[in-house]
């Protein structure tokens, strides 16, 4: 099933699997019920559908494979000075409680013969956060998978993120951040890593 919006010459297309839909939306109609809610009010009588759909979207990184992302883009050069991509937006979804966490990702390189197209930074993070993803995992794994592909002198990777199940329930902190970071090679150099931090908090606009 593919659902596709237009938006300003933007052509967006959710690809869904049937039967897990079918099967997703009956147990939600379940929960609902077992909420306290009357499954056949007018509000209600898609929504398990598009929950259904929702978390298939949500999850969709399942599917996808960081390394073959960045493999797709892959090019020789001789630059080895570190290339940073700051400010990745990341919605993924706590493990523990199903609930999103939001934030931003920075992510730097030391080339080692080779470099990766830009855009595929971004999505390696895409493909590890559409997941059911703690902080402390997702941060590693986007490290270790462009080291592992790159195989560059360092990676660092630092993320930012506001948990909702924080927020939401349990201590309900409204402003508090989790900050983890994850770093190899080079950047585990004092110098190198303070030129990292410097870089990603600084307003070079």
């Amino acid at each position: 099933m593919h659902e596709t919006d237009f938006e300003e010459g933007y052509e967006r297309v959710d690809q869904y699997n049937n039967e897990k839909v079918d099967t997703i939306s009956n147990l939600y109609s379940k929960i609902i019920v077992e909420l306290g809610e009357d499954i056949n009010r007018e509000g209600l009588v898609k929504t398990p559908e598009r929950i259904a759909k929702a978390m298939q979207y949500l999850t969709h990184g399942y599917g996808l494979d960081p390394s073959e992302i960045l493999k797709s883009a892959m090019f020789k050069e001789d630059h080895n000075q570190m290339v940073i991509v700051k400010d990745i937006e990341i919605y993924s979804m706590c493990e523990h409680h199903m609930l999103p966490f939001i934030g931003k990702a920075h992510i730097a390189y030391i080339p080692n013969g080779y470099i990766v197209g830009l855009s595929k930074i971004p999505r390696v993070v895409d493909a590890f956060s559409r997941r059911l993803q703690v902080q402390e995992r997702l941060t590693d794994q986007i490290k270790d998978c462009i080291q592992d592909t790159l195989n560059p002198l360092g990676v660092a990777v630092v993320i930012e993120a506001k948990h909702l199940c924080m927020q939401m329930r349990g201590i309900q902190k409204q402003n508090s951040v989790t900050t983890t970071s994850a770093f190899t090679g080079a950047f585990e150099k004092d110098s190198t890593r303070k030129e990292f931090i410097q870089l990603i908090s600084a307003d070079l606009s």
